[in-house]
């Protein structure tokens, strides 16, 4: 007689078992995403979304129930002066009264009395702040961070040093995208052309300026050809503070752009605050909504720290790519933040006046999907084959994930489980 479990017969079973027993690295299962009807699993495999569907089949070394709560992608941080941050006890609050008058008229003020703090710049204590913010992030699910050191001739490098140093210390918690930052200026500031240049020799990842603090529009040009020239020699992005003050007349936004499409950066050029945009009469704003468009060049708004800010709305509608970041947390500029991407949205769905539905989706993209686009974060989306950066709420919606702005149930960063204990550890232990 034949052998019924050999011949044809014997892979048909094989075939079956395989299916029942196909092992993932993580299921999330019950999870609700954006504008879904219904609940979905989501299987993790080699640090990427491997599967999605109802009621996956398989198993999982770890596997967690989101209760058919909102998942979504984890946040991301397009603006963080990271080298800055819990220094506002170590300073009066002059430069913070003067940055945040009504029309922002003494805005270099602000920054030249806030400069003073970089006389104390030591690695040593930056260290211990940095990891707290990261710690920070890693709670509030934050996976992705453009932070900015200052480089000039009070703090010199002793920024660039500790945030690269936290780049490595977080890797795989939160990416770090460390911004070479001339704060201070660079044909005002002798001696800064040389420290970017070693900057970013030492490893950052992007030119950081600010043109409009320079004191003509020639200088203002220098600033800002000198940064792109750095970023070519060294293949990396820009990211520039531009026109951070109640003067209609800035426009380094402008020359910014056209550099960047010069130099053929399209895409890899990012502006920041953009303040005096909140004054330019409509035609000009028009021409330069078309000029940031053929730069491929996003905009990131913080309107939370300053009385001043991008006109947010009107770029969206002309399909201007548009994000939000922290800016600060606890310093010269701003006494508050806790490096939650929720809480900034919340924030500001009040200040732009974002209150419908659609718009607080719109404020979610912001500091989801289309932060990441700024900052050249790819695949930052739930979908099979994507890097499994994502985050498990613990409130069923959008509305009221914003109307709590809570830290996550779980995080996940590079297709692993955040340990939220050790977050907590590395905040209590570097205060």
């Amino acid at each position: 007689m034949p052998d019924c479990f050999s011949g044809i017969f014997y892979p048909y079973f094989i075939f079956e078992d395989e299916s029942m027993t196909e092992t993932y690295d993580l299921i999330v299962r019950n999870a609700l995403l954006r504008g879904a009807a219904a609940p979905t699993d989501i299987a993790v495999s080699g640090g990427k979304i491997a599967k999605l569907g109802a009621k996956l089949a398989g198993s999982a070394a770890k596997e967690l129930d989101a209760r058919g709560n909102l998942v979504t992608e984890s946040f991301v941080n397009t603006h963080l002066h990271l080298c800055k941050v819990y220094t506002l006890m170590m300073m009066d609050e002059a430069a913070l009264k003067d940055y945040q008058g009504a029309d922002m008229g003494k805005a270099m003020t602000a920054i030249e009395l806030a400069a003073r703090v970089k006389e104390k710049y030591d690695e040593k204590w930056i260290i211990k702040n940095v990891r707290r913010v990261l710690a920070l992030a890693g709670r509030y699910g934050c996976t992705h961070i453009r932070a900015f050191a200052d480089v000039d001739s009070k703090g010199k490098l002793e920024g660039v040093k500790a945030l690269l140093k936290a780049r490595e210390e977080f890797k795989g918690i939160v990416d770090v995208q460390v911004v070479a930052f001339a704060q201070d200026g660079v044909v005002r500031e002798p001696g800064t052309e040389k420290l970017m240049r070693e900057a970013m020799k030492m490893g950052a990842d992007v030119v950081g300026g600010i043109p409009w603090i320079e004191y003509t529009d020639a200088d203002i040009a220098e600033h800002v050809r000198f940064c792109f020239e750095l970023a070519r020699e060294y293949n990396k992005p820009v990211s520039m503070l531009v026109d951070d003050a109640g003067d209609p007349g800035l426009r380094s936004i402008e020359v910014m752009a056209l550099e960047t499409i010069k130099i053929g950066w399209q895409g890899r050029s990012l502006a920041h605050h953009a303040r005096a945009m909140s004054m330019y009469p409509k035609p000009y704003l028009q021409k330069l909504a078309a000029l940031l468009k053929k730069a491929e060049m996003g905009v990131v708004s913080d309107p939370h720290t300053g009385p001043l800010h991008a006109r947010v709305r009107e770029l969206q509608e002309e399909n201007v790519l548009v994000c939000l970041g922290q800016d600060d947390i606890s310093d010269a500029y701003y006494p508050y933040g806790r490096n939650n991407m929720l809480e900034v949205a919340f924030l500001n769905s009040h200040l732009l006046w974002y209150t419908t539905r659609e718009d607080m989706e719109t404020l979610y993209d912001m500091v989801t999907k289309n932060a990441a686009k700024c900052i050249g974060v790819k695949d930052h989306e739930i979908k099979a084959g994507a890097p499994a950066n994502f985050v498990v709420l613990d409130q069923p919606n959008t509305l009221e994930a914003l109307r709590f702005h809570e830290r996550p149930v779980y995080v996940i960063s590079h297709g692993k489980l955040v340990d939220q204990a050790a977050m907590d550890k590395i905040y209590e232990e570097n205060k």
